[in-house]
C-alpha cells in the first residue's frame, strides 16, 4: 500500500520533523486522552482473552498468539482505511496506538518464549517465537490486502 503523496497515513511517526508532529502540537491533551483510553480498552480485551484460556509456562499460549495476530489483522485493515477514508485526526491514534497499540502485546511474548525455554520447553519456545512472527506479519498483509481488494471492488460499482 502506498499512501498518496498529500496524505501520511502516520503523521507524527517522525517527531523530528516540524510537519510530522504537527498534530501532537495542536491537540497533546487530546491525543494523549485518546491513546491512553484507547490502551485501556485494547489491554481489558487482551487481559481478557488471556484469561479465559491461560496456559502453563511450557505450554503454548494460544491467547497471545491469537491476540497478536488478530491485532496485526486489524492493524493491516486499519491503516488502508485510515488512508483511502477522511478519518478525524484523533481515529488513528485511538484505535491504532491506543486500542490495538493496547491489545496486542509483544512484550508478553518474549516473556513466554523465555519461560517455555526455561520450562525446557525448547520447541514450544522456538515454534511460537517463529509463529508470531510470521503469523503477525503475514496477518497485517493479509488485512492490508484483502480490505483494499474490497474497497476496489466497491469503487468499481
Amino acid at each position: 500500500m502506498t499512501p498518496s503523496p498529500d496524505r501520511r497515513i502516520d503523521p507524527d511517526v517522525d517527531l523530528r520533523v516540524p510537519g510530522d508532529r504537527a498534530e501532537v502540537v495542536a491537540r497533546p491533551v487530546a491525543v494523549l486522552g485518546v491513546i491512553a483510553a484507547g490502551g485501556m480498552l485494547g489491554a481489558l480485551a487482551r487481559a481478557g482473552a488471556q484469561a479465559a484460556a491461560p496456559h502453563p509456562p511450557a505450554g503454548f499460549p494460544w491467547a497471545t498468539f491469537g491476540v497478536n495476530v488478530l491485532g496485526c489483522l486489524l492493524i493491516g485493515v486499519l491503516m488502508v482505511l485510515v488512508d483511502r477514508g477522511r478519518p478525524g485526526p484523533l481515529v488513528r491514534p485511538f484505535l491504532g496506538v491506543g486500542v490495538l497499540g493496547g491489545f496486542t502485546t509483544f512484550s508478553t511474548y518474549v516473556v513466554e518464549v523465555q519461560r517455555a525455554v526455561q520450562a525446557g520447553a525448547l520447541a514450544t519456545a522456538g515454534t511460537y517465537l517463529v509463529a508470531t512472527v510470521a503469523g503477525a506479519l503475514t496477518a497485517v498483509w493479509v488485512g492490508e490486502a484483502v480490505t483494499t481488494a474490497l474497497l476496489d471492488r466497491r469503487a468499481a460499482r
